[in-house]
């Protein structure tokens, strides 16, 4: 207030004044600014509420982009691009990179992105001094990945990490997801937006048995990846320098793998192993050199980008309703909110208007990312930034699901459902409280009735109205949503949004944990409230 008056003070006499020393102005005092007569009051109340024509432009929001193109003309573009993938072009997939606790799976990727330059020289120089500075040079690949303090203290993967990559035929996303215990719900969230999975075991002797035995996460991560439609994998056996290049090693844990790739669900033909040396670089990209020596001695097959060549990309189905499930939100002050996740079937192009599900609230599409490029659309498949306009970034949760108004997401506390019980101690039985996993959707539930167990060849009905499941067991149950507490005071139950199986293959599969285990998995026979 004090800087306005002193403005006022110094402004020039206005015409017609009396000059300065005569005794009007004497009579008015000193410490009494002049009044400007020929300000209008109107115009400052105007200016006060921002009513003026002319007021600052950059204040007001930018106008929302419209669409440039109609639906079916996008079904057709994206029609067209998927034909000349298939023909021509280098087919996009996305690739889930799954293990137990240090098997080296960052080491692996970091080293691999560097042998195709995707890592830089100045890059990795970093990320060797940085490393050496805390005591991990060890851990300086992985850096490549791990990018956030507290991983790169601790030497673990906290949560998915995206990158990509390139193969001569391939353009592949990268998710490289944690491998501790303590992190498969954001395991589960990297797995449900990939096409297939690279398993890394560690083959150092005692290593591999920790992370393959009951409570290891090689064994669990396979079957969450095959119960979230992952139906190709590819093995790498790394860290097979530690164990002098051994043949017979190698040979033994295929050969211990292998009967439960199968059971799991994996086809053979769809299964593969490689051997590595990730910090080494050896047989990633090539077999030159010294270091290889060893390992050429008895192994004449394809390399991991090999394996990587020709991974066979899924059916997009991109005439289905667009339906993104969000894995991660990304709010900036006046800037609006990102969100990233992967496509679920349909299409989704700049300008379009989204509906937020569970909820009320509408957004519209300003930009779209794929790969860090900015692209007018994207189909089905795609793992995708979507920035958002006219929507409050607090609307926007992790595990909500973007569809078009005119097409809506069902919400579901109650469904049915078909699932296969793992290999369990304690048996499930009605009304038993479990964790209900769905996308990067975790909510508390119950099994509130266990309506028959069926026979998982046939399919047909071995007994209705079963008092326990137990491990292995195929059978039909109805889960409820449970309402959460939070210091004393109960919530109401919140719907999810969820997909039937037989409508959309990923908004219709779940997973159940409880106790840290994950107990089942199936999908979503029918929506019932």
């Amino acid at each position: 207030m004090a800087q306005r008056s002193a403005a006022s003070s110094r402004a020039p006499t206005p015409v017609g004044s009396p000059a300065k020393g005569s005794k009007r102005a004497h009579s008015v005092g000193i410490s009494t600014p002049l009044r400007n007569p020929s300000v209008d009051q109107q115009s400052l109340d105007m200016a006060g509420l921002n009513l003026n024509e002319n007021v600052d432009t950059s204040s007001i929001p930018e106008e929302p982009p419209k669409m440039n193109l109609a639906r079916e003309k996008v079904l057709e573009e994206a029609k067209r691009m998927l034909d000349v993938e298939n023909t021509t072009g280098k087919k996009g997939i996305s690739l889930v990179v799954i293990g137990h606790v240090d098997a080296g799976k960052s080491t692996l990727m970091g080293r691999l992105l560097y042998e195709l330059g995707r890592l830089d020289e100045k890059t990795k120089r970093v990320n060797e001094r940085g490393s050496d500075k805390i005591g991990k040079g060890s851990f300086s690949w992985a850096w490549g990945l791990d990018g956030t303090t507290e991983e790169r203290e601790r030497g673990i993967t906290m949560d998915i990490a995206l990158q990509s990559l390139e193969t001569p035929h391939r353009q592949i996303t990268i998710l490289d997801a944690p491998g501790h215990k303590d992190f498969i719900p954001n395991m589960i969230s990297g797995a449900s937006q990939a096409d297939c999975a690279l398993l890394v075991v560690d083959a150092t002797t005692g290593e591999f048995e920790s992370g393959f035995q009951k409570g290891g996460q090689t064994r669990e991560h396979l079957l969450l990846v095959r119960s979230l439609g992952v139906a190709q994998v590819i093995v790498a056996v790394n860290k097979l320098d530690q164990v002098e290049w051994s043949r017979a090693r190698y040979e033994e844990i295929c050969a211990e793998l292998r009967p439960f790739l199968t059971l799991s669900g994996f086809q053979p033909s769809k299964t593969k192993f490689v051997p590595v040396g990730a910090i080494q670089g050896i047989n990633l990209t090539g077999r030159d050199g010294d270091l290889a020596a060893q390992l050429s001695e008895w192994y004449s097959g394809p390399t991991l980008v090999d394996l990587l060549d020709v991974l066979v990309p899924p059916v997009r189905d991109i005439s289905s309703p667009l339906r993104v499930p969000i894995s991660n939100v990304s709010k900036r002050q006046n800037l609006g909110a990102s969100v990233s996740g992967r496509l679920c079937g349909g299409v989704v192009q700049v300008g379009e208007k989204l509906r937020v599900l569970p909820g009320d609230e509408t957004a519209i599409v300003k930009g779209i990312e794929i790969e860090d490029q900015s692209v007018p659309w994207a189909a089905s498949g795609s793992n995708v930034v979507l920035h958002l306009t006219s929507i409050d970034p607090v609307h926007l949760n992790i595990g909500s699901v973007l569809c078009p108004p005119t097409d809506l997401v069902p919400l579901a506390t109650t469904f049915i459902a078909r699932i296969i019980v793992f290999d369990i101690q304690v048996p499930i039985t009605a009304g038993a409280s479990v964790e209900l996993f769905h996308h990067s959707c975790d909510v508390p539930a119950t099994t509130t009735k266990l309506i028959s167990t069926i026979d998982r060849g046939t399919g047909k009905v071995i007994k209705t109205n079963p008092r326990v499941l137990t491990k292995n067991a195929s059978a039909e149950v109805e889960i409820t949503l449970r309402s959460t507490q939070v210091a004393g005071s109960t919530s109401a139950t919140r719907a999810i949004a969820i997909e039937s199986f037989a409508i959309n293959k990923d908004m219709g599969r779940i997973l159940i944990r409880r106790g840290g285990e994950t107990i089942a998995a199936g999908v979503v026979l029918d929506i019932t409230g």
